[in-house]
C-alpha cells in the first residue's frame, strides 16, 4: 500500500476469524515500525473493528501516528476469545 505523507486516512486490515467467531468485542491494536524487529509495547496503537477489518488513523491531521516517508512493517494483534493473543505481521506500507 502506498500512502502519501501529507495524507490523513484511515490504515485498514482486513481480518478472517474462524467461523461462528465474532471479533467486534475483541481488543485490537495496530503497529506500524520501520524497523525488522516486532513492534514494542508503545508502538501499539488502539485499533477499532469496522466491516470485518481492523483500522487505525494515521497522518497528520489527528491520526494516531504521523509517518515520515519510508517503508513500514505493518502489525496486528487481536487478543481474541479464548487462550490465543494473535500477533501477525499483516504487509508492507509505503509512505511517500
Amino acid at each position: 500500500m502506498l500512502i502519501p505523507s501529507s495524507s490523513t486516512e484511515y490504515l485498514h486490515i482486513p481480518v478472517t476469524a474462524p467461523a461462528g467467531t465474532d471479533l467486534t468485542a475483541a481488543p485490537v491494536k495496530i503497529a506500524v515500525v520501520a524497523h525488522a524487529d516486532n513492534p514494542s509495547g508503545a508502538e501499539w496503537k488502539t485499533a477499532e473493528w469496522v466491516d470485518g477489518a481492523a483500522r487505525l488513523l494515521i497522518g497528520p491531521d489527528g491520526g494516531a501516528l504521523t509517518l515520515t516517508r519510508g517503508s513500514y512493517r505493518v502489525w496486528i494483534a487481536i487478543d481474541s476469545p479464548g487462550p490465543e493473543n494473535v500477533i501477525r505481521q499483516s504487509g508492507m506500507l509505503s509512505i511517500r
